[in-house]
């Protein structure tokens, strides 16, 4: 059986625990077997490398390296990642772990929320295969992105193609990333919920 951790915590102004239990009962819905915890310690607690994916769900600033540590050992070993909004605005100061996510945030401007759509690719992915365009009233995140991503969905930005959502390979482990996700009401679109679903399985290595 696959099985996901979910650890959520940090700011509340992305509504961590209510984003989590919707990611959770979705997976769960394709037959995933979740772990929730609300505690950061459970990424020492916990052995990382028997869940086949992790989620992330938090913006901090700061936290005990070790934990970030304990991730970047378990996505190198095979276990997969996915990441959704804040956690690319998270302990900026630790590059590694921005290297493993693809990116790290710079800014939304003045013009935060703000009305836009997201296309998908057209690169061939069974992450995007038929889903329709996304217009959706939300932050817009400008990122730094690795070169090596292969993305999957972008956005316009004053003219600048950004990328919203990618995937790349860190070590043995499959990393998936998408910067929807501020709130559970974002989160609940229909495709954007498809799209983070396909993602995260496809990190755990399930078929599509």
């Amino acid at each position: 059986m696959t099985r996901a951790l979910i650890v959520y915590g940090g700011s509340e102004r992305h509504d961590p625990a209510g984003v989590s239990h919707l990611l959770a009962t979705q997976l769960e819905q394709h037959g995933v077997d979740v772990t929730r915890s609300n505690n950061f310690d459970s990424l020492k607690t916990l052995d990382l490398r028997t869940y086949d994916v992790i989620l992330p769900i938090w913006t901090a600033s700061q936290m005990d390296p070790r934990y970030i540590e304990a991730i970047q050992d378990a996505v190198r070993s095979g276990v997969g990642l996915s990441g959704n909004h804040g956690i690319i605005d998270s302990v900026r100061h630790e590059a590694e772990f921005h290297l493993l996510l693809g990116g790290q945030w710079v800014t939304h401007f003045d013009f935060a929320v703000t009305t836009y759509e997201v296309v998908m690719s057209a690169t061939p992915s069974p992450i995007t295969a038929g889903l329709p365009t996304i217009t959706t009233t939300t932050e817009q995140y400008y990122c730094l992105v690795d070169p090596a991503n292969t993305v999957l969905a972008t956005m316009d930005v004053n003219g600048v193609t950004m990328p919203v959502a990618w995937t790349k390979q860190y070590g043995l482990g499959r990393v998936f990333y998408c910067s929807l996700g501020h709130s559970v009401e974002i989160l609940s679109d229909p495709t954007t919920l498809e799209l983070v679903t396909r993602g995260t399985l496809w990190a755990a290595r399930r078929q599509i």
